[in-house]
């Protein structure tokens, strides 16, 4: 049963972080969600490190691409299976089991790391763990409503995608700090890699905290066999989806920055890789990347302190549109130059506003799907944003140039960000179809 109120501006309020995190369940809930993105964070970074600007591999930008391609794809198609077991399982359990095995292949992908295992293998390992990661994170949001009221779910989500976006860039910047300490070779890459088992160890510590059941889902609306439930999990979270216009409208917006992202994400790989030059303090390579991820943190940061108060003042609406129109105008006019003081002011502003509409779409999942269907919905939104991302970063990889210069990219990453406006704008305009 969906008894969920509309995501309006009308229909939410705002008690403030101290008063939310007043809330024991919702404090457990966080901090659970801390230290699994931090241990997300390093692992990915000192994966990125080990393999990218390791200077025992030699890598081309067609493998970098090869790289998102293969860590985000195959997750891509099991995710909304994986939201059926969401909206089937105590998801407290969940959390628990599903944090304790990414650790365990933590550990072993560190391993391999350290005695110099690469291409596919390597690759396929991190892929479970990423593919773990999401899952974790489909469940700590449908689980969300269970834990805050329904009226502040705006405020509480934003507190914590953004505080946890954050603390994930606080987990890259230790493995920067932590390859620099045990070195950047395979030995080293290792250890540092293997330092990110603590966020899964902590995270499934936290969440056994809660009671059976406490996370929900509430009502199990499966058929009577698990394979069945896991068999319907894409057609039931398309069909909630796509007859939810707030849901369909904001997957429009999300999709378009993630496009978006995709392109600019690889441009900015190669750049840091093979083309700019130290800035000042600032070193090109890795650390300059990691510095790139503290602009984009801090943007993520300022969405998260004003999104609740800016959807309040002027809707959800037009707080998507600006956001999409504040990112294209970033996207040409920051990163045409292709010139690091530019590009980190890109990132925080692109940050910033891309946060704000996933917010957005975060309250409307909440608020506008009921429980009953809120995890295959959300993993369904994974598989859509991972399948976007990968066919961006693909077409992007066909035909940018070894050095990542390419104006023709960045005009097209901006030319995305349009096109999602007016898929939101007409998505929205449609009125709710019968069930």
């Amino acid at each position: 049963m969906n008894t969920a109120a509309p995501v309006d501006s009308a229909h939410h309020s705002r008690i403030g972080p101290r008063r939310l995190l007043a809330i024991a369940g919702f404090r457990r809930l966080l901090l659970s969600r801390f230290a699994s993105q931090w241990g997300d964070g390093l692992f990915q970074t000192g994966l990125a490190g080990a393999v990218v600007f390791n200077p025992e591999r030699a890598v081309s930008p067609q493998e970098i691409a090869a790289g998102f391609v293969v860590l985000l794809l195959p997750y891509s198609l099991v995710g909304p299976f994986a939201g059926a077991l969401l909206d089937r399982w105590d998801r407290r359990r969940v959390l628990v089991g599903a944090n304790l095995l990414r650790g365990t292949l933590v550990v072993v992908s560190a391993v391999c790391v350290a005695t110099g295992v690469e291409g596919l293998p390597l690759l396929m390992l991190a892929l479970v763990v990423v593919g773990i990661s999401r899952f974790v994170g489909a469940g700590l949001s449908a689980a969300l409503p269970h834990v805050v009221p329904v009226r502040n779910l705006v405020e509480a989500n934003a507190l914590a995608v953004t505080l946890g976006a954050v603390v994930s860039v606080i987990g890259a910047g230790c493995a920067v700090g932590l390859r620099s300490l045990f070195g950047e070779d395979n030995a080293g890459s290792g250890i540092t890699t293997a330092v990110a088992v603590i966020g899964s160890v902590l995270a499934a510590g936290i969440a056994v905290r809660f009671a059976r059941g406490a996370l929900g889902p509430d009502e199990v609306d499966e058929p009577d066999t698990a394979m069945a439930a896991v068999a319907n999990g894409l057609f039931d979270g398309g069909r909630v989806a796509l007859r939810t216009p707030s849901v369909a409208a904001g997957f429009c917006a999300l999709l378009a920055h993630r496009a978006s992202f995709g392109i600019s994400l690889l441009l900015t790989v190669l750049l840091m890789r093979f083309s700019f030059d130290d800035f000042g303090p600032i070193e090109a390579g890795l650390p300059g990347l990691g510095v790139l991820l503290g602009f984009g943190a801090a943007g993520i940061f300022v969405a998260g302190v004003t999104t609740a108060r800016l959807v309040t003042r002027i809707g959800r609406k037009r707080a998507v549109l600006a956001s999409l129109a504040t990112a294209a105008v970033a996207q040409l006019g920051l990163g045409l130059p292709m010139v690091m003081p530019t590009v980190l002011i890109a990132a925080f502003v692109i940050a910033y506003a891309g946060q704000v509409v996933k917010l957005c779409v975060d309250a409307a999942v909440q608020r506008d799907i009921g429980d009953e269907t809120r995890g295959r919905v959300f993993a369904l939104y994974d598989m859509l944003f991972n399948i976007t991302q990968v066919l961006a970063v693909g077409v992007a990889a066909a035909v940018i140039p070894a050095d990542g210069r390419s104006p023709a990219l960045i005009v097209a990453a901006t030319a995305v960000y349009l096109v999602g406006m007016v898929g939101f704008e007409l998505v929205t305009r449609r009125r709710t179809r019968p069930a």
